[in-house]
């Protein structure tokens, strides 16, 4: 009697749970045009007229589509700007070594502040006459480099100039890199010098 008491109680608690994944039209009711079909006992592509087929893929299945991936920052404008950016800088001197960090903030081309960079005033006027001066772009094929090696320094600036996100790196490795850290120069701070 117990034994069949629990196996009722367990057949009811399934029903149960297949009229919960039923779709409901609100009133209790199966949706117009629904079959009471059981799962499985129709034939694959056909379905009751007035009625979708049910997907073949179940919602917790992986897919191989890939994620997009992740836009980069646009890049910022050449020539004059407006002068206003928040960033962090960090100079480290080798790629094991500790890295000296710099706060900029300026506005209007001049340095607030809060600014704890050691020639605020340079940088903020370096930002607000070409804003451009910290994109870095990916070597060009159509660009041959001097292969030089200007030192084991790198640089890392992230923040925002003139509302546009900001995430460079710069280091030492060819002419092409040398060049860009040299235009750069003073944003990076006396820690980042010139080469």
């Amino acid at each position: 009697m117990r034994k069949q008491f629990i196996s009722v109680l367990l057949a009811l608690g399934a029903l149960g749970g297949l009229a919960a994944c039923t779709p409901d039209s609100g009133t209790g009711q199966p949706s117009p045009g629904a079959t009471s079909a059981s799962p499985g006992t129709s034939e694959p592509g056909t379905s009751a007229p007035g009625t979708t087929a049910p997907a073949t893929t179940p919602p917790d299945a992986e897919t191989t589509v890939p994620a997009p991936a992740p836009s980069a920052p646009a890049p910022l404008p050449s020539g004059p700007g407006t002068g206003d950016a928040e960033l962090s800088i960090a100079v480290k001197p080798s790629r094991d070594g500790t890295a000296v960090n710099y706060t900029l903030v300026c506005k209007a081309g001049a340095p607030v502040a809060e600014s704890q960079h050691p020639s605020a005033a340079a940088a903020c006027a370096a930002l607000k006459e070409n804003p451009a001066v910290l994109n870095q772009p990916g070597p060009r094929k159509d660009v041959s480099c001097t292969q030089q090696y200007g030192g084991p320094q790198v640089a890392t600036v992230t923040g925002a100039v003139d509302g546009t996100p900001v995430e460079s790196t710069f280091m030492l490795r060819n002419g092409c890199e040398i060049g860009a850290w040299n235009a750069a120069k003073d944003i990076l701070g006396s820690a980042g010098g010139a080469v």
